[in-house]
């Protein structure tokens, strides 16, 4: 029963992965017959895929059944998970069952359960595929080593460290570059000053912008989302990533408040995968109350509530942050 579960916010990554599958398992010549694609918000389409997953292939090659939006990982209905239950062993060798979602698998969930006890068994097999966060820069420089290898390209230290700087955890770009640095490389190495030519140096990134709005430097933040904008960052995804940013530091300050000293403890709270970081945060948020950080957030929600009413980006965030300076506190 070969069944592949895939998740991970790296849309990029994923999707080259799923791509790569179909292109080794699926015949081309057969493919429109044992190639199903399925969306797992409907319902109906997810149970298609458990029976299209049963039935044999015609012809040439293995039939891959991809389920988009997967549910059986996460809230999975009570119907859809007796019908799973029902089907994993009635799933031929012949036939791949691709369960995608960007979440992590619910591991409360039975269905998850019983799907990674089959990944133990070595009747399934399990990939994520997450971002590393915005101050990751170790995160950052694994992610664009590893889109080079699945590239079967050779990156210099030096142009690694670079494409790093400049593109941060934006994978679908990385991908986008590498393919262009190659053309531009051929058969060489790529080096650091092909990637400064073509890429160019470091990015502007909603860390810088965090920061620049915690030290009370508002102009210098709108100048920082006024270049993320015109590089085509979308607004929503700035938001995001700064609210992640400011909840970080105010689990910190709260914490640090109560005279919570264990780093590891404080890093679960916070929803930060490396404790070491902790030591950074603290140092940045160093005589700040935590009433600082609950205005922040206050003012990128009506920054979010002023995009999502259709207000035009630049306009929305210099609002939202001269407000701040305005009386944010």
């Amino acid at each position: 029963m070969p069944i592949q579960l895939l998740w991970g916010d790296d849309e990029a990554a994923r999707g080259r992965a799923v791509d790569g599958l179909i292109a080794e398992l699926v015949d081309p010549a057969w493919a429109s017959i044992n190639l199903s694609r399925l969306d797992g918000q409907d319902p109906a389409q997810a149970a298609q895929a458990l029976e299209e997953a049963r039935t044999p292939p015609l012809g040439g090659g293995a039939r891959v059944v991809l389920l988009q939006r997967s549910p059986f990982c996460n809230q999975c209905p009570t119907e859809l998970a007796e019908q799973l239950e029902a089907t994993l062993e009635l799933i031929p060798d012949s036939c791949h069952l691709l369960l995608v979602n960007p979440a992590k698998p619910d591991g409360r969930l039975r269905t998850t359960k019983l799907l990674q006890e089959l990944v133990k068994a070595g009747l399934a097999h399990e990939r994520s595929f997450s971002l590393p966060a915005i101050w990751d820069e170790a995160g950052q420089l694994e992610l664009v080593a590893s889109a080079a290898r699945e590239l079967g390209l050779q990156l210099e230290p030096a142009a690694a460290e670079a494409l790093a700087e400049a593109i941060g955890s934006d994978s679908g770009r990385l991908a986008s570059e590498l393919e262009k640095l190659s053309l531009f490389s051929g058969s060489a190495p790529i080096g650091r000053a092909a990637v400064e030519a073509l890429v160019g140096g470091r990015s502007t990134s909603a860390l810088a912008v965090g920061e620049a709005l915690l030290a009370g430097r508002p102009a210098d933040a709108i100048a920082l989302v006024d270049g993320l904008l015109a590089a085509n960052e979308p607004a929503l995804r700035i938001v995001a990533s700064l609210t992640s940013q400011i909840r970080g530091w105010l689990w910190v300050a709260l914490l640090d408040q109560k005279g919570e000293t264990d780093v590891s403890a404080i890093a679960r709270a916070a929803g930060i995968g490396n404790p070491r970081r902790i030591y950074v945060l603290r140092k940045q948020i160093r005589g700040r109350r935590p009433g600082a950080f609950l205005s922040l957030l206050s003012q990128l929600l009506e920054v979010e509530a002023g995009l999502k009413r259709g207000q035009e980006p630049g306009d929305a965030f210099r609002e939202g942050f001269l407000s701040l300076a305005g009386g944010g506190g």
